[in-house]
């Protein structure tokens, strides 16, 4: 799944792919918004991103099941 993490006061967002589910990444950022602590993602390949929770502008959940491609029959 895509995930899109946008930073206050930074003019890029921060875009990974991810495992997780979409339940999962909300349940840990309501988890670090409400600690005031920091928000940890990891990608697909190992790499962990993390970011503090109060410096967080907008989470953008992508679509957990890959989209198919192609002519075929559906």
């Amino acid at each position: 799944m895509e995930v899109k993490v946008g930073i206050q006061h930074v003019n890029r967002e921060l875009t990974l792919e991810t495992k997780q589910s979409a339940a999962q990444v909300e349940e840990g950022l309501v988890k670090a918004l409400s600690d005031q602590s920091v928000f940890a993602l990891s990608d697909e390949n190992g790499r962990r991103v993390v970011i503090p929770a109060d410096k967080i502008a907008y989470v953008d959940l992508g679509q957990e099941k890959a989209r198919r491609v192609g002519f075929g029959q559906v």
